[in-house]
């Protein structure tokens, strides 16, 4: 007989908002429970060890994953496993895409840095409906979606055939989760607001253990990952947030950790350009704390020389 995985340890930082850390890259996974149990399950990670004892931590809770969702299309966000269960696994139709060109590279990089995963449930997205009651709020930001959760839509498999309408955003009292897209390290990069529960989850934005992580595929990289940093500081500010998940690193709590993160990314991004432009005398990003670490530094290095080579 098998040995039952152990619990993955879970931190609440909100009322039904958990908290996952992995080994790797200080990376955070996000359990967002309903009163009734239903869960959905942010970009679990990353070993399969990781991955299956967080689904023992949900079944020895009572819980029961009714959805996923992938922050964005990078091969650590996309990761899934049958103990988790048959569920749409959501993200931005703009990361389904990307996950969908970048599939044989990502399948090299996951069998190198987390072998063992069932590669036949690697990066099978469902993109979000942005159509009907489950497409965008018509609100103050066009790139806010209602995340068909956790009422619907029930039919809809992990390739996204059959969907159903989904259910009117908090009907019933039920939890509103709200999806904000940009462009920034990724493209349809999209972060959940919980505005209950006053807790936004970014994704891989606004870490304290990472600097900006650029798309150097992208013809504006630090333009677009200033945009992105714009519509989550709207986001922040329209919806009362209070805590903070990023994709590695640790949850920042209170509204003066949360603005330092905005400042030390805008401040990176400012000194990367400086020193692109051909500014000698001034700083260059390396004297950010977070650039510590091989790859990091590696990273930010490699960043550096492509804005050069841009100008």
């Amino acid at each position: 007989m098998s040995t039952p995985p152990p619990l993955r340890e879970l931190h609440e930082i909100a009322d039904g908002v958990h908290v996952a850390t992995a080994e790797i890259w200080t990376s955070l996974t996000t359990v967002v429970v309903a009163p009734d149990g239903r869960a959905l399950v942010v970009d679990p990670g990353i070993t399969v060890a990781e991955v299956e004892s967080l689904a023992a931590q949900i079944a020895h809770r009572g819980w029961r994953v009714t959805a996923g969702f992938s922050t964005h299309p990078h091969w650590d966000h996309v990761l899934w496993s049958r103990s988790l269960g048959d569920v749409p696994r959501w993200a931005c139709p703009t990361a389904v895409r990307a996950q969908q060109r970048s599939l044989a590279e990502d399948l090299v990089k996951v069998e190198r840095e987390a072998p063992g995963h069932d590669l036949t449930l690697f990066g099978r997205l469902t993109p979000i409906p942005v159509s009907g009651t489950g497409g965008s709020t018509g609100g103050a930001h066009p790139d806010v979606l209602h995340l068909p959760w956790p009422d619907g839509p029930r039919h809809a498999t992990p390739s996204g055939a059959g969907a159903m309408p989904a259910a009117m955003p908090g009907a019933g009292g039920e939890p509103v989760v709200l999806v904000v897209e940009h462009q920034a390290h990724a493209p349809g990069h999209g972060a959940l607001v919980l505005p209950d529960a006053g807790v936004i989850v970014v994704g891989d934005m606004l870490s304290d253990v990472e600097v900006p992580l650029l798309d150097l595929e992208s013809p504006d990289p630090v333009g677009e990952y200033r945009a992105g940093l714009d519509v989550l500081e709207h986001a922040v500010s329209e919806h009362g947030v209070h805590t903070l998940v990023p994709g590695h690193g640790h949850v920042a709590t209170g509204s003066d950790a949360i603005w330092e993160r905005f400042g030390a990314d805008r401040a990176y991004l400012d000194a990367l350009e400086a020193a692109a432009d051909g500014d000698a005398d001034g700083p260059d990003g390396s004297e950010d704390p977070r650039v510590t670490g091989e790859w990091v530094v590696g990273e930010h290095r490699k960043q550096l020389d492509h804005l050069r080579r841009a100008r």
